[in-house]
């Protein structure tokens, strides 16, 4: 039985790729997609050379703005031209294997296992990947195949723009061990400098600690997850889009963030982003969830059924916005913040469908609303998403 190959596909920063190859004059610039220079928002991605300067997605663009020079180019997202690349990039990565799970705008993983027999050797199919991507879209991608996610994932970081890494199972320990602790999912800011202060600095010294003493240290569950990932331990399942359960956009700030009208500005992003997704792919959900992140890697989670299946932007927003303010979290720095739909209408109850009693305000679908959506997406996909945006007025909290 031949081994288990996950391959992970990341576009080389996407948004900005995708502005300089429409635009040639862009090419060799700073490009900053996201905000406004002088308004509330964060960076949605960069360009490589506006990287050099340090800056990174989820920055405040206010913080972007100081550190890139005056030639710097500022775009607003197209979200929906940006959607389109992506559907294309998926489709021709059919072509290499029938298990593709999209994971995001830019990222999927791919099942390869057993199709050495079809097209070669590992390294021969990341770079098949690599040829179909720039044959359908023209744009590159970084490349990591491993025996699982977690691998693949750290491999195609590895030598990005433009890499292919190939971890094989014999390998994992040779590859993790020199890489800095900080590449393992889960070390917040507070766990992170505590092993460091033990004289921890790579996966291979977290690796030399017992499970009992990650544990110790970080709590059964997150010590737990850290000693599986510093052993190369983690899952090998592609999941088919059928399958998805859930469509998410999540952001990490580059510092903590406290900033009320920032959280919401960001949540409001990635609510026009799940949404549109949602729509592309003719779904609608009953469950609005919120995902929330502080100091210490402490993450909370809150869900909320709806009584209507929706996909609409501001309902998503509004919900997910209206799980924050329920809680008392306002003041606290926030490391991470996003949210999701899911509980698709197809997998709702009965009893979900038909509502709450008392919630007269969600009685059953807007045909209305449907009919904005259906034109705002046909205006974006013909126009450009900076063409028309449905807003949400913002207001003093």
């Amino acid at each position: 039985m031949s081994q288990r190959l996950i391959m992970h596909i990341d576009l080389d920063a996407f948004f900005a790729s995708i502005e300089q190859r429409d635009h040639p004059e862009y090419q060799g610039r700073p490009l900053v997609v996201g905000a406004e220079p002088g308004k509330r928002g964060v960076v949605a991605t960069c360009s490589y050379e506006a990287r050099r300067y340090g800056v990174h997605s989820a920055m405040p663009i206010s913080e972007a703005f100081r550190r890139l020079p005056p030639e710097t180019i500022y775009l607003r997202p197209d979200i929906a031209r940006y959607g389109e690349v992506s559907r294309r990039i998926m489709t021709a990565l059919e072509a290499i294997s029938p298990l593709v799970e999209k994971v995001s705008v830019d990222e999927a993983f791919l099942d390869i296992s057993g199709m050495e027999r079809l097209i070669g050797p590992p390294e021969r199919i990341g770079h098949r990947a690599k040829a179909v991507i720039h044959e359908a879209v023209g744009l590159t991608a970084s490349v990591g195949i491993g025996p699982n996610r977690l691998i693949a994932k750290l491999a195609s970081d590895y030598q990005k723009p433009d890499g292919l890494t190939l971890v094989m199972a014999d390998q994992v320990e040779a590859f993790l061990d020199p890489q800095p602790l900080t590449v393992l999912r889960g070390l917040g800011a507070k766990s992170a400098p505590l092993l460091q202060r033990l004289g921890l600095r790579t996966v291979g010294d977290v690796r030399r600690l017992s499970l009992q003493e990650l544990r110790q240290q970080l709590g059964v569950l997150a010590g737990t997850k850290i000693h599986e990932q510093a052993h190369g331990i983690a899952s090998d399942r592609v999941h088919s889009d059928s399958e998805r359960k859930s469509i998410s956009k999540e952001t990490t700030f580059g510092r903590d963030i406290t900033d009320q009208d920032l959280l919401r500005d960001t949540l409001r992003w990635a609510a026009q982003e799940v949404g549109y997704i949602a729509r592309q792919e003719g779904r609608t959900g009953n469950t609005v969830t919120l995902k929330i992140r502080f100091r210490g890697f402490e993450t909370h989670t809150r869900s909320r059924t709806l009584a209507t299946p929706t996909a609409a932007d501001l309902e998503i927003f509004q919900q997910a916005w209206g799980l924050y303010r329920a809680e008392d979290w306002q003041g606290r720095p926030v490391r991470l913040i996003g949210l999701g739909i899911g509980g698709w209408e197809s997998e709702a109850s009965q009893g979900a469908r038909q509502g709450d009693l008392f919630d007269g305000m969600r009685s059953g679908p807007d045909p209305k609303q449907d009919r904005i959506y259906e034109t705002l997406d046909a205006i974006s996909d013909k126009f450009g998403r900076r063409s028309l945006r449905l807003g949400v007025r913002r207001r003093k909290e």
